[in-house]
């Protein structure tokens, strides 16, 4: 469901529950308190069938670009040691359980896709499997590269958005509402003139910028661009941004809280300060951007997005075959296992008699 129609659901609604008439039929404008009051009870209303209808679980999706520090991110927030990291394949899941004290434990679920590439399927499971409920996404992308990112970028984004459309359809009225609701309070009350031009998700986004390090050194006018770019998509999909590496401790732990908070519920605001500087890491929380502040250009569509962006950092487009192929995990090192390389290298001899045999046959028949 896109933002216009979640507001008009939602104006069509609150203006019902303000209409007060008179004996003669005259519509009567209600006052602030009678406002403030309806609206507390509506919140009420939605807090109770919320807590009587989510689940307990919370679910986290990472996905973006290849080799941005995905899994290196993931292994970070639960402490595990990396000593070679594999490259995710496709879809991988992991969990947490954290036990306060005196309270059910908690349980985060995280699924990390690795590649967009043909991920429509993909992006599916988590989505479908845990519901839009209690689910926070983060796209990762490759600030080190910013002439191949968009493509990652808008990939994400498009199949996030294709299946929560899909999703939204079939869920039920309390369930729409709730998650229509949750929208509007991500996107806070500074961004009232921008509602009718937003096309946000139904369930919160943060895309975090990787690589800083190395990106912090690049020409100001590519960073000043890329910075623009990435807020633009963000404030249009309801969205947060925050630059991340994990060689500078600082962003390693912002990125680390902030999994805390959408994975946990962690009541602590993650985000410390707000950064818009595009000297400086980005650091923007939700609702708290707007089109002006982000330059002179007007309200913006995902298509003038990346036209703006790709003019003014000239985008490489790779034909598939020109691309580097993907390895053979069966090759790779880091997926040695003994007995199946065993069982592997028998099958290919055998492969190979088998060839030989058909090959000596029809030298044989041709003679003949």
């Amino acid at each position: 469901m896109r933002l216009p129609q979640i507001f008009h659901s939602l104006h069509k609604r609150f203006q019902k529950m303000f209409e007060k008439t008179n004996g003669g039929g005259d519509s009567v404008t209600p006052s602030i308190q009678d406002i403030a009051g309806r609206l507390a009870e509506e919140q009420l209303r939605l807090r109770q069938l919320e807590a009587t209808t989510m689940p307990k679980e919370r679910t986290i999706l990472v996905l973006g670009s290849k080799c941005v520090g995905k899994t290196t991110a993931i292994n970070k927030f639960f402490d595990r040691e990396e000593h070679a990291t594999r490259p995710t394949l496709a879809l991988e899941y992991s969990f947490g359980r954290r036990i306060g004290s005196g309270k059910a434990p908690q349980v985060m679920n995280v699924w990390e896709l690795g590649s967009l590439d043909n991920a429509e399927q993909l992006l599916e499971v988590p989505m479908r499997t845990h519901g839009l409920q209690q689910l926070a996404v983060f796209i990762m992308l490759d600030l080190s590269q910013p002439q191949r990112f968009w493509s990652d970028l808008e990939r994400a984004y498009k199949g996030l958005r294709d299946t929560a459309q899909q999703m939204m359809q079939n869920i039920t009225p309390d369930l729409r509402e709730i998650l229509e609701q949750r929208t509007l309070e991500r996107l806070g009350q500074q961004n009232q003139d921008d509602l009718g031009n937003l096309e946000p998700l139904p369930f919160p986004v943060v895309i975090v910028g990787g690589k800083y390090d190395m990106f912090s050194s690049f020409d100001p006018a590519i960073r000043k661009h890329t910075c623009r770019c990435l807020r633009s998509m963000a404030h249009l999909i309801g969205g947060a941004v925050l630059f991340y590496s994990q060689r500078m401790p600082k962003l390693a732990k912002v990125l680390r809280d902030t999994i805390s908070h959408m994975g946990f519920g962690s009541p602590a605001h993650p985000f410390r300060s707000h950064v818009v500087d595009f000297n400086e890491p980005l650091c923007i929380w939700f609702g708290t951007d707007s089109w002006s502040k982000i330059g002179d250009t007007g309200a913006q569509s995902v298509e003038r997005i990346g036209a703006t962006f790709g003019g003014e950092v000239p985008q490489l487009q790779l034909e598939k075959q020109k691309q580097q192929e993907t390895p053979d995990p069966a090759k790779d090192p880091g997926f040695k296992e003994a007995l199946i390389d065993e069982m592997r290298s028998q099958k290919n001899q055998e492969l190979a008699s088998m060839r030989d045999v058909l090959l000596r046959g029809k030298f044989e028949s041709v003679q003949n």
